[in-house]
């Protein structure tokens, strides 16, 4: 009969497996899909890899189970799922241990990537669900890997805990520059996870052999508990349209007695690493002999070490008012004016000028609309307030960007001093002028509007703390322009309980509409911004009705602007937007016009209606 997993480390060095992932990649499985579903789908593929990996060395087996929580699964429409598949990744991979080898119930990071703003209490309901379902099939252990924080692995430990006295691997993925982790040194982390329970610590992904040996090295001397290591295969690259990593076979090997020497007892592989990697190490360990394990520390009455939370921010920052401040005591319009497609920027610059001087409050612009290919809004936003001190509004589609895009961008903005922004979810690229190009998605607009107010929390997209909150003011998109307007208000609401500040719609040419979307949304206790976009002419108005999604005209506007062109065509469309304006302005305070092929002149002139009726009189800065 084999050993404790405990005993087993104690008395030498185990070799763990390889990636699953990156191994069913290579095998023709997409990214994209569950390949946790595969433990009830296609459960002999599984077993196969594990199997694969017994065969090269490895003694201890992961269950496919790392994304197998409710959140993660949610994605895919599984969330029912989650025993079944916990269950079913432990069986299979029992099938492939066998007598002699041992499996530890894989759980993975829930707070990282796009749910980093989960709340303590729901981790905790996740993370138990989850690791319920895998020591029902009486696991030799848990291990716990790929944990950006310290924080929310210490969470899960503890839930661990609370249900199993089972040997716990705590695994951390840090970059190889890391030398502290959440304001945390390595070795005062490794303390917390220790005084909590865990049996091993060490580190997983993120970086190849060379990251993970830096990071040992700085823990020398400082060890309490036994390390386990698994790193990538060094870091991907994109060749051909394939993923690739370039660390051998060969280089794992002479790397495994490497982190042996610093006391790693359980060495195994992460992402791009195969049997070939498992049967290197293996080979490489075979006649080592190991140094002794830590002892424990002698003084268990040292000062507990706790986890910090982000400092709360002191106050405001004293500047000027925003557009949420400035709407509910004033009307208050935002101008859109699209970036050029070409790279003569001089007429925007032109509009962006005129605009100012007409009193706009703000100048808004779209992020590639109906995925037509424009300017960056991010630096013509910027170059926008440098030359003209008009405040940029800037829309943000989950289309473009991945995760790591989009909070770099989101980066950008709050260097720039760009603090207003629009999440929108963006049309798909194939109806653009690159149809081959991909839309990313990785967001949502609930999920980026939660992520960008999570920013403002002073916490990244990973979960890690920042230095310093950004100061975003996040604007999202509604759409009234539907058969069932309660629909789209419920929608609404969700954006709202996702973080969102203000309101911006659809333009509306329908003054009984106004008044309908005035009274659905009156409860709501955010500002609504309310659009209006002139015609340019009868061709334009059929566009935009039979064409663009989200935008619907009154038959009574289609009649009047029929077989218009030129001059008289925007004539009548600046006629009709100040109809519209008329009924807007006493139902909201808010207004967003959108400028029609450049024709800032038109956007002027509506300006210059809205205060006339207002009575505001501008300042002489404006002139």
């Amino acid at each position: 009969m084999k050993p404790d997993l405990r005993k087993a480390w104690e008395s030498g060095i185990l070799v763990g497996d390889g990636a699953m992932g990156t191994f069913l990649y290579n095998m023709g499985f997409p990214v994209g899909i569950s390949y946790e579903e595969l433990n009830l789908t296609r459960p002999e593929v599984i077993r196969d890899v594990h199997r694969s990996y017994m065969e090269a060395g490895a003694q201890v087996l992961e269950s496919n189970t790392y994304s197998a929580n409710e959140d993660k699964l949610s994605k895919f429409g599984l969330e029912s799922g989650v025993e079944a598949i916990n269950r079913a990744g432990v069986r299979i991979a029992r099938e492939a241990a066998g007598e002699t080898g041992y499996v530890v119930g894989a759980v993975g990071s829930i707070r990282a990537g796009k749910r980093a703003n989960l709340s303590a209490a729901e981790l905790k309901r996740l993370f138990g669900r989850q690791i319920g379902a895998l020591l029902e099939e009486e696991p030799d252990g848990i291990l716990l890997e790929t944990f950006y924080d310290v924080e929310e692995l210490h969470l899960a430990l503890r839930t661990v805990r609370k249900l199993s006295a089972l040997p716990v691997i705590c695994q951390l993925a840090v970059d190889e520059t890391a030398m502290t982790l959440d304001g945390l040194t390595l070795p005062e982390a490794f303390r917390i996870l220790q005084e909590d329970g865990a049996d091993m610590i060490g580190f997983n992904c993120r970086t190849g052999p060379i990251g993970i040996k830096r990071s040992l090295g700085t823990l020398q001397g400082q060890l309490e508990v036994p390390v386990s290591v698994y790193p990538n295969a060094g870091v991907a690259d994109y060749v051909d349209g394939q993923y690739r990593y370039g660390a051998s076979p060969e280089y794992f090997g002479s790397m495994a007695t490497a982190f042996a020497d610093l006391g790693a007892r359980l060495i195994g592989g992460c992402c791009g690493t195969t049997p070939a990697h498992i049967a290197e190490i293996a080979a490489a360990l075979t006649d080592y002999e190991p140094r002794p394990l830590p002892e424990p520390a002698a003084s268990p009455e040292r000062d507990r070490i706790r986890i910090q939370e982000p400092a709360e921010e002191e106050g405001g920052d004293g500047g000027e008012p925003t557009l949420v401040d400035l709407v509910r005591e004033r009307h208050t319009v935002i101008v859109e004016l699209d970036p050029p497609r070409d790279l003569d920027i001089s007429r925007f610059l032109d509009g962006a000028e005129a605009l100012r001087r007409a009193g706009a409050d703000a100048l808004t612009l779209a992020d590639n609309s109906l995925a037509v290919t424009r300017m960056s809004n991010m630096a013509l936003g910027a170059i926008a307030l440098q030359k003209t001190g008009l405040r940029p509004l800037i829309h943000i589609a989950c289309r473009d960007r991945n995760l790591i895009g989009t909070q770099s961008h989101l980066m950008g903005f709050d260097a720039l001093g760009i603090d207003h922004v629009l999440a929108v979810t963006g049309d798909p690229a194939r109806f653009g002028d690159l149809p081959g190009s991909s839309s990313v998605y990785d967001l949502t607009s609930f999920e980026i509007i939660r992520m960008i107010k999570q920013l403002n929390d002073g916490i990244s997209f990973s979960g890690k703390p920042l230095k310093q909150r950004a100061n975003f003011v996040i604007g999202a998109a509604f759409n009234p322009n539907v058969k069932h307007l309660n629909k789209a208000v419920e929608r609404l609401e969700k954006k709202i309980a996702s973080g969102a500040d203000y309101i911006m719609t659809q333009p509306v040419y329908d003054p009984e509409l106004i008044g309908r979307i005035a009274d659905a949304t009156a409860h709501l206790n955010v500002p609504i911004f309310l659009g209006i976009m002139p015609l340019a002419s009868g061709r334009n108005a059929e566009y935009l009705h039979n064409e663009v999604p989200g935008i619907q005209l009154s038959d009574e506007v289609r009649r009047r602007m029929a077989g218009l062109e030129g001059e008289a065509g925007r004539a009548e469309g600046v006629a009709i937007a100040k109809e519209l304006l008329d009924e807007a302005m006493k139902r909201f305070n808010g207004i967003y016009l959108m400028t029609p092929f450049m024709f800032y002149e038109m956007s002027a002139e509506l300006l210059q209606h809205v205060w006339t009726k207002t009575g505001r009189r501008l300042s002489p800065l404006f002139r």
